[in-house]
């Protein structure tokens, strides 16, 4: 897709999303859980881009981890590439958790304990993402491709002592999913993708109906700094409409987790991340994949697809044949009463969903 018809399908709603900030909104410090009932736009400060923004997230609040997620530890593990801030909890077989795009480990805080019951549970932050070291750019944007992603869930479960897992990811993590179970076979025992069809089939497939939808698969993916400069104009406002537009159950983010959503957000450094991850992802991703398919590379693990029933991605693809196009071995899945946020907006489904695939 080029630049011209990236524009017809939805760049000018892109703009639109920053107008009211750009016309002279009161200055106002980010949205905390008291005040994060405003309707959207949020009234962040607005600058010039990004000139008001931090190059990391201030610090996490311990006191707000242990409520959400009591009993998990925090450390950070330095990979090849980057430091993942890693939480963990639990005993049995390891079980890695990928949150995806725009969230952090959070995604996860609804089930995460109850797993922890039943498996060690390993909740990740992405590179780039929450508070995980968030690398600078490079020209072929590899530094945030899926596989150097993926090659960092690895390293760091191989440093935790777990050289075999089972893994769920979602949104994004779900992707970062798919190339761990192609470039580390031997390391996946079962894999469960969360509302995500394969990144291929969903570009070569694109339609307006979906880019309208998903317009930040093609804002993001554009030459910087345009992309950072309007994020960064009023990231909060940006992140807090994208959930709007893909869940589908008012009140299933809390205050707390959306003002550590914004934490982590609304800083020069994950605003280049997210972009430089979509870049990667409409590029050298993509080469990936078709290499893989031209050598019949394919997921080995049996594989579980859960959807959101009231989401863009089961309504234009059979989220099933999609995956089942790509392994070989068995696929199964179902939709569930939500919209993309399937952690969060139906918790209780996914947890027993997860307990009957990831059954040993």
């Amino acid at each position: 897709m080029n630049r011209r018809d990236f524009t017809s399908y939805g760049l000018g709603a892109a703009f639109a999303a920053f107008l009211p900030a750009a016309t002279g909104a009161q200055s106002k410090s980010p949205a905390s859980p008291s005040d994060l009932a405003q309707e959207l736009p949020s009234a962040q400060p607005v600058p010039g881009a990004c000139a008001s923004l931090s190059e990391l997230p201030e610090p996490p609040s311990a006191d707000t981890s242990q409520k959400l997620l009591p009993g998990f530890q925090a450390r950070r593990i330095r990979t090849s590439g980057a430091e993942i801030n890693v939480l963990t909890k639990g005993n049995g077989w390891p079980l890695l958790l990928i949150h995806g795009h725009p969230e952090t480990h959070l995604t996860w805080h609804k089930i995460a304990p109850a797993l922890a019951e039943e498996y060690t549970v390993v909740l990740p932050d992405l590179r780039g993402y929450g508070d995980s070291s968030k690398p600078g750019y490079s020209d072929d944007h590899s530094n945030y491709s899926f596989h150097a992603m993926a090659l960092d869930q690895v390293e760091v479960m191989r440093q935790l002592g777990h050289e075999r897992f089972l893994v769920a990811g979602h949104d994004r993590g779900g992707r970062v999913a798919h190339r761990l179970c192609l470039d580390h076979p031997n390391a996946v025992e079962k894999v469960a993708l969360l509302d995500v069809a394969p990144t291929l089939t969903m570009y070569e497939q694109t339609t307006k109906e979906f880019a309208t939808k998903y317009v930040w698969w093609f804002l993001q993916i554009q030459p910087a700094p345009m992309p950072e400069h309007l994020i960064g104009l009023d990231p909060a406002y940006y992140l807090r409409d994208h959930l709007a537009v893909q869940g589908k159950t008012p009140g299933a983010i809390s205050p707390e987790v959306m003002a550590e959503y914004i934490r982590c957000y609304c800083c020069l450094g994950t605003i280049r991340a997210v972009c430089e991850d979509y870049r990667a992802a409409a590029g050298l991703d993509l080469e990936d994949d078709r290499e893989d398919e031209s050598r019949n590379k394919y997921i080995q693990a049996p594989l579980l697809a859960l959807w959101g029933a009231k989401g863009t991605v089961g309504h234009l693809w059979d989220v099933l044949a999609t995956w089942r196009a790509k392994s070989n071995n068995a696929v199964s899945g179902k939709p569930l009463p939500c919209g993309h946020l399937l952690p969060e907006e139906d918790p209780e489904g996914v947890l027993a969903e997860f307990r009957e695939f990831f059954r040993l």
